[in-house]
């Protein structure tokens, strides 16, 4: 960045996007230098999709596979920089009607690209097993396609043949109904009632502002917030149920189609991970419920209130937030001496990406809200930022050039093929870079700062580890009961539901009879099996943070390694061989030991 120490640049949901400085813009023209070159590479992206659709029905040989893999690799890194060069821009001005058009376009080929390509797995499957593994030996041009095929033949047993499995591609979009009636209704059709706040002034709830109102220090305003949106649901709870039965029903029904006995093993099978793992992360939080429950009763006696009841479950219990108020540049001077310890090949790519058109910085009007990184394949990973002077968006840096640096390192030492890591892993990088921010953070705090940030670290576990596992033992619930043979009735959620809350939050919860909508507002359960990914990721990078941290020998070459490993093997293989074994009950309960050793810290600044 070029702007001077301690001076901001303009920016804000106002200010139009050509008035953001140039040096706090991403650069767009490393991926392609203009749209003239953007054009010319989608006019030979669509000059080459017919020369693999010619190939259909002559993939009989280890020649032909091979030429079919690598033209769909080069098609496939084509349409990436087409589809990132249009994307990118349309996500930094949505109001650009031009870009709107470019991204229109780059969505259309990819779409044909899926069609052109639906043949190469089946026709390579109908080879059979055998075959195909012998022509990896045989066939040395292969050796990159290694891992993509020996996967293929693990899930060949769950792949119908070819028509049917068309005719099942061609049924989501009528067994997606449940879903999008569930999206319908929450985002379109159910009218939240207006509330008020502690002065009686009129105040709005919604999906949209329900967290931002639950971390209000209005109580008054928490409270109706909390009974608004929950009363809401439970008007519609009958329906919430039905569409989350007919979801859960679609999930079984695809699993046990192509051969799986269950939901739970089908979504599992696709990174290799098997159910005792899901079912011990459950056990190891039910033996670590007390550090929970003890961080509940500090919370009512912090927040000083005769009763703690879920709406004050969000409020924070220090607002120092705003005292780590610093320009961007410094913000990433803060982050690169909290990286310090994973070394200078580390430091050097992330000063490279803080420094040199990685990162689009500042909001302006249209530009998509949040923050995200979006690796580019032969070019560099783009970072998007909304910066705001407090330490939560320092850390958002953080997390998101940890990312990053994920996608620049497996690109770096990886083919392309192997070089996408798995939704499994995504969320390792960026919070481990979050834990040693955190960590560093500390050693130069104040004692108020220091309570924020021992309190955003056990507010990160909590809601991402606890929350989540508590969010997959539900899931594991309606999942059995639709294994059962039986539908989901709303009465015998809600009981489930209050009961779970009773269980993890413990005594010092005072649960509220509207606390049993809650299941029916997480979109999350319309996506089987997802959410504990969330809890393993964070348990794995506080692991590794904690390896970094205390100097355990090769623990920086082996959290490398893992950066460098992309997707070039199974993600727990991937993990283990850097250190992290999630097969094993440790490095979730490091994790919860960690949360105990920071609540015992944060008691003691309090004087409790």
């Amino acid at each position: 960045m070029t702007e001077e120490k301690n001076t901001t640049p303009l920016h804000g949901s106002n200010v139009a996007r050509e008035q953001i400085p140039t040096a706090c813009k991403w650069h767009i023209s490393d991926i392609y230098a203009g749209e003239n070159d953007w054009q010319a590479a989608c006019e030979e992206y669509k000059s080459k999709l017919p020369q693999l659709q010619a190939m259909q029905g002559q993939l009989n040989t280890a020649a032909a596979v091979c030429a079919a893999l690598k033209l769909q690799e080069e098609l496939a890194k084509l349409l990436d920089k087409i589809y990132a060069y249009a994307r990118l821009q349309q996500d930094a001005d949505n109001t650009d009607q031009k870009l709107q058009a470019l991204a229109g376009e780059a969505e259309g080929m990819a779409a044909a690209f899926s069609n052109a390509n639906a043949f190469v797995e089946p026709e390579m499957l109908a080879l059979g097993k055998e075959k195909l593994l012998q022509m990896l030996d045989e066939e040395p041009a292969l050796a990159e396609y290694r891992f993509y095929i020996e996967n293929m033949v693990r899930l060949s047993d769950h792949v119908l043949s070819a028509d049917k499995e068309a005719v099942f591609a061609q049924s989501h979009l009528a067994t997606g109904t449940a879903a999008a009636a569930f999206r319908a209704l929450v985002s379109a059709d159910m009218q939240f009632p207006e509330i008020t706040d502690g002065q009686g002034n009129k105040a709005n709830v919604s999906e949209g502002c329900y967290l931002l109102n639950m971390t209000s220090p209005d109580r008054v305003l928490r409270k109706n917030s909390f009974t608004g949106l929950m009363n809401t649901y439970h008007q519609y709870r009958n329906t919430l149920a039905a569409t989350l039965t007919g979801s859960a029903r679609t999930g079984y029904f695809y699993a046990t189609v192509h051969n799986y006995k269950d939901t739970l093993e089908a979504a599992l099978a696709e990174d290799n991970i098997p159910s005792s793992l899901y079912d011990g992360l459950i056990d190891t939080v039910h033996d670590n419920f007390a550090p929970l429950h003890e961080y509940i009763q500090l919370k009512k006696d912090v927040l000083g209130v005769d009763e703690f009841h879920y709406y004050d479950m969000y409020m924070p219990i220090s607002t120092a937030g705003d005292s780590f108020a610093c320009s961007f540049p410094e913000a990433c001077a803060k982050v690169e001496e909290a990286l310090a310890p994973l070394g200078k090949e580390y430091l050097t790519a992330l000063h490279k990406g803080m420094t040199e058109g990685w990162i689009d910085v500042y909001e302006n009007k249209g530009k998509r809200s949040g923050a995200y990184s979006w690796g580019v394949y032969g070019v560099h990973p783009f970072v998007l930022l909304n910066y705001q002077a407090r330490y939560n968006s320092i850390s958002t840096i953080a997390h998101e050039m940890g990312h990053a640096m994920h996608s620049y390192f497996s690109s770096q030492a990886q083919s392309y093929v192997n070089s996408e890591y798995t939704i499994f892993c995504a969320e390792v990088a960026s919070t481990t870079n979050e834990n040693l921010l955190l960590e560093h953070t500390l050693k130069h705090a104040t004692a108020e700062q220091k309570i924020y940030l021992l309190n955003q670290f056990l507010e990160a576990v909590r809601t991402t580890v606890y929350r989540q596992v508590q969010f997959a033992e539900f899931e594991r619930y309606i999942h059995g009961e639709i294994t059962a043979g039986r539908s989901l009735q709303a009465e015998k959620l809600e009981e489930y539901w209050l009961q779970s809350n009773r269980d993890y939050y413990g005594p010092a919860l005072t649960v509220d009879k509207e606390l049993a909508s809650e299941w029916s507002r997480i979109p999350h359960f319309y996506t089987p099996f997802y959410v504990y990914k969330y809890a393993t990721g964070y348990s794995a990078a506080t692991a590794f943070a904690s390896a970094i941290l205390s100097g355990e020998a090769g623990a920086v070459e082996k959290y490398l390694g893992f950066l460098h490993a992309g997707g070039s093997d199974y993600s727990l293989n991937i993990l283990k061989n850097a250190g992290v074994d999630l097969n094993t009950p440790q490095p979730v309960t490091v994790t919860l030991q960690k949360f105990a050793a920071k609540l015992k810290e944060l008691k003691a600044l309090l004087g409790k």
